[in-house]
């Protein structure tokens, strides 16, 4: 049962609960059993708090602190668990069905067999959670973080998968659109061995090269929701993060993956050193460069349309018109250069 004078403490509010937690914050504080129905617990620290079968029913957790709460028996079914930490919890087996974990942090926590349908868990942290047998149907993903997860046996079917990413936030953001496959894909980049096998797969991947400014992403992150709609799995790569990993390998792995690369080099920085690096070695992935029509491409740029891979620059001059010209301006010519390539490699 729980201990009457933490839940005393419990019921004078959350901001006199937080300050007096604060002052013992390694004591072992017990609520289990606790009737906290209807309690607005919201930004309330209660992190490693024994609260098994506390009744949290129409309780409001927005914001709070569970991180290492000991959570057996609680339902948390439908609730609105938006920025609540849950990092390191043992959530497996739970029923959390319909619950908003929208920018929640899960990061490291075990959910396994877990059940998360129709659950909205856009831009959760699920860095190292494992989510083995997990139902995730209908859930929302988009935007998730997802280092090391462990996902075997999940449910995703009616799933919304979109930009999940699939890197530290200390490395250049790779983002993916379907959980499986980020895990496969992250493999490739970390293990030379199995790289050998993309030879072997016949892909969908689009890897889109580009600058990172408001302006620039803007025109990247409208090719990724049209490639989507055209069926194909894109992949935006950021350069401009600061990164402790081989770029160029790194970017060299992921166009060999591709069906074909798409290269805005409007206003390069440096597109035009990575592009120096994969370009000669890509004779069977075709490169889509694409300009603004305010800008002009740099110097050096007349070293590549030499190489047969690279087709000509398609010159756009706002997003609307590069969206409409998508399909006959760069996904059929590139399509047509896979064939041709595909073609020469066989004679």
């Amino acid at each position: 049962m729980a201990d009457q004078q933490h839940l005393e403490k419990l019921k004078q509010g959350v901001r006199t609960w937080n300050q007096w937690r604060n002052e013992l914050p390694y004591g072992n504080l017990d609520l289990s059993g606790a009737d906290l129905s209807e309690a607005d617990l919201s930004g309330a620290n209660l992190f490693g708090v024994n609260l098994i079968r506390a009744d949290l029913s129409l309780a409001h957790l927005f914001g709070a602190n569970l991180s290492e709460a000991n959570l057996s028996g609680v339902d948390l079914s439908g609730k609105d668990l938006r920025y609540v930490d849950l990092s390191g919890v043992d959530l497996s087996g739970k029923d959390l069905s319909g619950a908003n974990l929208s920018e929640a942090n899960l990061s490291e926590a075990n959910l396994s067999r877990i059940i998360l349908a129709g659950a909205n868990l856009s831009k959760a942290n699920l860095t190292r959670a494992i989510v083995v047998e997990a139902n995730l149907e209908n859930a929302v993903l988009s935007g998730c973080a997802i280092y090391g997860i462990a996902a075997w046996d999940v449910q995703l079917e009616g799933a919304k998968q979109e930009d999940l990413v699939i890197t530290l936030p200390n490395q250049p953001m790779i983002t993916v659109d379907n959980l499986k496959i980020a895990q496969f894909i992250y493999l490739l980049l970390n293990n030379k061995e199995i790289r050998e096998v993309i030879d072997t797969i016949t892909s969908k991947v689009v890897l889109i090269l580009g600058r990172f400014t408001s302006e620039r992403k803007r025109v990247l992150d409208a090719l990724r929701e049209e490639l989507r709609t055209h069926d194909y799995l894109p992949i935006l790569f950021d350069f401009e993060k600061p990164t402790n990993r081989d770029i160029t390998e790194t970017v060299s792995t992921l166009a060999h993956m591709a069906r074909f690369v798409i290269a805005d080099i409007t206003e390069a920085k440096s597109i035009p050193q990575e592009l120096s690096q994969i370009v000669p070695f890509l004779p069977s992935v075709p490169i889509v460069p694409l300009l603004h029509s305010s800008d002009r491409e740099w110097g050096m740029y007349e070293h590549f349309p030499r190489y047969p891979w690279v087709l000509p620059i398609h010159h756009y001059h706002d997003i609307d018109e590069l969206l409409h010209s998508i399909q006959e301006r760069i996904i059929t010519p590139a399509e047509q250069k896979v064939a041709e390539l595909a073609s020469d490699q066989t004679q």
